[in-house]
């Protein structure tokens, strides 16, 4: 057989050798960093023959893709563990996921997993990791797998939903065998450096009228290094919990009378206003108008619109003068109204209309979390209505502007193409075609690279998704461009062409927060708390050493502070000068000001930084100059 590497090179092989052999007659070395490999476009893993001439890619342990391998074997590897423990247990599925894995599991007997059980698991995983048990791969048809299942309803389940005549793997270690596609590392020997994390609840297949089962997280590494590391940062995340910082900063509370209704304290307002002001400002700049639409409105424009019928489970519904109503979900019926309002020419195009709506969804009770998931969040919409052949440059400007927002913030991010879902979705294949190529094209030219997610675009159209990486190096998804040609059809939407006919323009629905409340969450996360002074709700602290020597003096400096738009905060407690100096590095504000007697006798300020061992003294007008330039080029 002839095996034609990634170099374009193409050598004769006899038919049937593995990967592992391939990667041997090229290296030891290489046959030892070999995890699995990619035949023909294929997975494989390495001991699996190969009998056909093929493409082939060995992936390595400096792979990112070889992680994805090593966890999800070290998912099974903890299922394994899980029925030694307890014969009765049967699982649902274990996927390996960004940073980990997991496993849902039904345990049986009512019992319970908690961390203590976890430390249990674990040990017993690090015995069948010692014994270095082959991954074997065996091809079944339909009827023996719900054979070797039929004691397994979740496999069962899964298992029934495949085509007739399509082959199945399973994957034995040990005694442990199960329904997997693979692939797998070569044995469990590889699998020395796995950590259980934590375990929660999950409804089967994420559907909440699903019995609930046992949800274990775990994580892997191929070097106890990494691993270490790993941990290392998890324990810093849990110190940057949004919701713990919300609470030591002021920024926001949840009350038990509005579950997933944020409430905005005044610093937390002050944060949020930051972010709209830099929002209309930029779009300003870019030519958008800002509209409000309604918080609620009548049942037949969520019918023509789709939602009604699409997207009703998630809607909160009410009764006005006996007619049905619904609290919006999105913007965008309301933004159609405002565009239909007008005649509009095709020199009125591209019409781009902004408005940061508030917005409210069902989420069940427990997937509520801080301001990550709420029922109640402010979206930073904006819809773009043009003609077909301005999608590609719209799109592509809307890309560089993303570019510009999150560049700002700091934020690395990777752009996602979500095509169409498989059932629920409106409009002809055809335009879905048409308006995912149009996509894909707007990337390319503005020199973005993407993947495709597929299945995965919202009712009404495909989307690119924008996938921010964090400081701790987690992802978080946020912006999303999406491409409709199917509401402006249904709610008969027409712009005046230069033949005097009329067309249908195109719809692109736009976010690049995502939501404020998210992004809030995010960046607080994201810079530990401790923002960029631009950003801080309080970007000063003035912190007189005697307020009856200095109070006069910090008054004066109030009144400058507010003529330059700082945001400020004077400490006049009797308490100790070390205590509110303290409490002030606490809070994480950018500046403290220390007010004695060498400031007031030379018109002065004295000031630490907040993260800095040091303190500087500057002329009043120096010190104001340096936290506007701050303030203006958006630094630290």
């Amino acid at each position: 057989m002839k095996i034609k590497f990634l170099d374009g090179s193409v050598k004769d092989y006899k038919d049937g050798l593995s990967s592992l052999d391939i990667a041997k007659s090229i290296s030891s070395s290489l046959a030892k960093k070999a995890v699995y490999a990619i035949v023909n476009g294929k997975d494989y893993d390495l001991t699996r023959p190969i009998d056909t001439d093929a493409s082939f890619e060995l992936v390595t342990k400096d792979d990112e893709r070889a992680l994805e391998c090593l966890r999800h074997s070290a998912s099974h590897l903890m299922a394994s563990a899980v029925k030694n423990l307890y014969q009765d247990a049967i699982f649902g599925v274990g996927p390996a996921i960004e940073e980990g894995f997991y496993y849902d599991i039904n345990p049986g007997n009512d019992i319970k997993f908690d961390e203590t059980t976890l430390v249990v698991i674990e040990k017993e995983m690090k015995r069948i990791a010692s014994q270095g048990l082959s991954f074997e791969r065996i091809e079944v048809d339909k009827e023996e797998a719900l054979d070797f299942f039929s004691n397994d309803r979740y496999k069962q389940e899964i298992i029934n939903e495949l085509p007739k005549g399509e082959i199945i793997t399973l994957y034995k270690h040990g005694n442990f065998v199960d329904l997997c596609r693979g692939p797998h590392v070569i044995n469990t020997g590889f699998l020395k450096h796995v950590k259980l994390l934590s375990v929660s609840g999950a409804y089967w297949r994420g559907d909440s009228k699903n019995e609930q089962l046992q949800r274990i997280y775990g994580t892997a590494f191929f070097s106890s290094e990494d691993l270490e590391k790993h941990l290392i940062n998890l324990k810093e995340r849990a110190e940057r919990d949004h919701r713990k910082l919300g609470r030591e900063l002021d920024l926001f509370m949840v009350s038990e009378y509005g579950p997933g209704l944020p409430f905005w304290l005044p610093n937390g307002m002050e944060l949020r206003k930051t972010l709209e002001d830099y929002w209309y400002k930029v779009h300003r700049r870019e030519g958008y108008k800002f509209v409000q639409t309604p918080i609620i409105l009548n049942r037949e424009l969520w019918e023509v619109s789709g939602h009604w019928f699409n997207y009703k489970e998630n809607m909160y519904t009410l009764k006005v003068d006996e007619n049905d109503y619904a609290v919006k979900p999105m913007n965008c019926p309301g933004c159609i109204l405002v565009y239909k309002n007008s005649i509009h020419s095709y020199r009125d195009l591209p019409l781009k209309i902004g408005e940061l709506g508030l917005v409210h969804r069902y989420e069940a009770s427990g997937a509520l979390s801080g301001l990550f998931r709420v029922r109640s969040f402010t979206q930073d919409d904006a819809h773009v209505f043009m003609m077909e052949n301005q999608i590609e440059e719209e799109v592509g400007k809307l890309i560089k502007l993303f570019d510009e927002f999150y560049t700002t913030f700091n934020l690395s991010y990777h752009i996602e193409l979500s095509t169409r879902p498989e059932d629920k979705y409106i409009g002809s294949i055809e335009n879905w075609d048409k308006s995912e190529k149009a996509l894909a094209k707007a990337c390319e030219l503005v020199g973005k690279e993407y993947k495709i997610n597929p299945g995965d675009g919202a009712f009404y159209g495909p989307k690119l998704d924008f996938k921010l990486r964090d400081s701790m190096n987690r992802i978080w998804q946020c912006g999303t461009i999406q491409l409709d040609m199917n509401l402006p059809e249904r709610f008969d939407i027409t712009y005046v062409a230069a033949d005097g006919s009329k067309k249908r323009p195109i719809m692109l629905h736009r976010a690049i927060y995502g939501s404020i409340e998210r992004m809030v969450g995010i960046l607080v996360e994201h810079y530990g708390g401790a923002f960029p002074t631009w950003m801080a709700p309080i970007q000063l602290k003035l912190i007189p050493v005697n307020f009856d020597n200095h109070g006069e003096y910090v008054n004066k400096l109030e009144k400058i502070f507010i003529n330059h738009d700082f945001r400020f905060e004077s400490d006049y407690r009797d308490e100790k000068l070390g205590y509110k100096i303290r409490e002030s590095q606490m809070k994480k504000i950018p500046y403290q000001l220390v007010i004695g007697d060498n400031e007031v006798e030379a018109n002065t300020v004295t000031f630490r930084k907040y993260g800095e061992k040091t303190s500087k003294t500057l002329l009043v007008d120096e010190f104001i100059k340096l936290v506007e330039e701050e303030i203006k080029n958006k630094t630290k």
